[in-house]
Formats: C-alpha cells, structure tokens, sequence
C-alpha cells in the first residue's frame, strides 16, 4: 500500500494508485494487451462506453439481462497497443472505456446508453470525478449509422429532461480500434472487491451521481 499512498499525494488518480499497486502484486505479463477486436455472433452486437474508470462502468452492464459480456479497454488514441502505465500518464489519446457485447433480441442498444448516463458525469470536462486527464473522458463510441443516430438522438431528449442545470459535454465519436485492457483489469469489482469499494467510495463518485441524477441515480 505504499505505492497507494504515495500515488494519492502525488495527486495521481486514486484508480491509477491502486492499480499500480495491484499490477505489481500480481505481476501481470509484460506484453501490453492486444488490440484485436473480439469477435461477435450473428446474434450478437457489441456497444463501446468511455465513462471513467473502466473497473466502475462494467457492474452497470453485467447486471442487466441480455448483456453476454464487458471487457474493460482503451480507445480513442494514437498508440497501437497501449498500456495502462501509458493511457494513464496522458498523451496517447485513449480514454479507459467498456465493450458490451449483448442480444440485440434481449436488450436494445437505446437501453445499454440510458444506463450509460445515469451512471457519468456528463457535464464533467477534465475527467470523471476524481479522476482528471483526457483518458478519463465521457463519450459514446459508435459502431455504425444507426448507434450513431440512437446516440444523437439520446442526447437531444437528455438536454431537454436532464435534472441538472450544467451543459452536457459528452464526446459522440466514431469507434476506432478497442484495445483491451490487462487482464487483472477485467471484472475488478469481483476479484479485487474491497480495493473496488473503497475506490469508489474514496472517488467519490455515487455521491455525484445521486446529486447528478437524483432518484435516477444507480442504487438510489
């Protein structure tokens, strides 16, 4: 926990601190993670969300009935193949963002960016809670025309109802190559669930959104 403490006063992100710490305990291989795109059925669709600290954007997603899978990567950037250590310090374009692959017959793509909303900051511009930097951005990654319509159109009807008074600054962006994340990365809430809790809570991020969202709030 040393790393931890001192990650927090350098001013580093609280995620990126306990991250650093769990990637040195768990030696994770050295090779960065791959970025070819998983594969889908027929049946299947796949949806990509950057809504900050990727360990807090899959539970939302796992819970919901249709939802096959969520693997917690990096889009957006630059650099082929990146790492954590390089997506966190900046400068290779990523943000951390969520793939979704789902049953298109079960849960509709419109449903999957209603839980992304509620469960963001969308009027936060430098980051996601404690978490600052451009890898840490809001934005709906489009696979096609239809997703980019239903995102837009999502978008119109928030302005119009939202419960906030600050502007919306969600990124609606072509998805480029998802590259997913390390491994001790996916399902962190599962396998590491005290270090998950105490970085949300630390972040401060359901309180945000109950203040965001109201009765709309995950949880609330």
């Amino acid at each position: 926990m040393r790393m931890l403490a001192a990650g927090l006063i350098a001013g580093v992100s609280i995620a990126g601190a306990i991250a650093g710490a769990v990637a040195v305990a768990q030696d994770p291989p050295e090779e960065a993670a791959q970025g070819a795109q998983e594969d889908t059925t027929p049946e299947q669709a796949s949806a990509v969300f950057a809504g900050g600290c990727f360990w807090c954007m899959e539970p939302p997603y796992d819970e919901l009935d249709g939802v096959i899978s969520t693997t917690s990567g990096y889009i957006g950037g630059s650099v082929p193949n990146p790492t954590y250590e390089q997506v966190v310090a900046g400068g290779t374009g990523h943000a951390e963002a969520v793939r979704v692959v789902y049953d298109p017959s079960k849960v509709g793509y419109e449903q999957l960016v209603d839980v992304f909303w509620v469960n963001v900051d969308p009027t936060q511009a430098d980051g996601q809670f404690c978490d600052h930097g451009d890898q840490y951005r809001t934005a709906i990654f489009y696979a096609d025309a239809e997703q980019k319509q239903l995102a837009e159109q999502s978008l119109v009807e928030l302005e119009q109802t939202k419960p906030f008074d600050g502007e919306i600054v969600t990124e609606i962006a072509p998805a480029t190559v998802f590259y997913p994340a390390e491994d001790y990365h996916q399902d962190y809430y599962q396998t590491n669930p005290l270090r998950y809790k105490y970085y949300r809570w630390g972040c401060g991020r359901d309180q945000r959104l109950i203040e965001l969202w109201g009765d709309r709030a995950p949880g609330s």
